[in-house]
């Protein structure tokens, strides 16, 4: 299985990178939502976690973005934006799932898999 990890705060990214792989994820990474669109749109990838704090394109306009072009790759958004109102907002974007910043790694993991079923 395949994902992408778009997320910017590069000591979250070394321990889910990490955990990601020893569950059996190949993880691509992107540190801003440029990178993440371009590679969303490019790769073929079983799911995407993309952070909504990127720079240079934040992640509901990534998201935005992909579902306009009819890209239909299944999202989880991971951010410490957890107000109802930006959880509504995300999913209004195009989000599968969202999961707010502080969580744990099993928890994350069970909704990849729940995802991909």
């Amino acid at each position: 299985m395949r994902l992408l990890l778009a997320e910017d705060d590069h000591d979250l990214v070394a321990i889910l990178k990490k955990d990601l792989e020893v569950a059996g994820y190949a993880v691509d990474l992107a540190d801003n939502g440029v990178d993440a669109e371009y590679l969303g749109n490019e790769m073929i990838y079983d799911v995407a976690v993309l952070d909504l704090g990127l720079p240079q394109r934040n992640g509901i306009d990534v998201l935005k973005n992909w579902r306009t072009a009819g890209n239909h790759l299944p999202v989880i958004v991971l951010t410490a934006r957890n107000a109802w109102h930006e959880r509504v907002d995300g999913f209004k974007a195009g989000a599968d799932d969202y999961l707010g910043k502080p969580f744990h790694v099993e928890e994350l993991l069970a909704r990849i898999t729940a995802l991909l079923h």
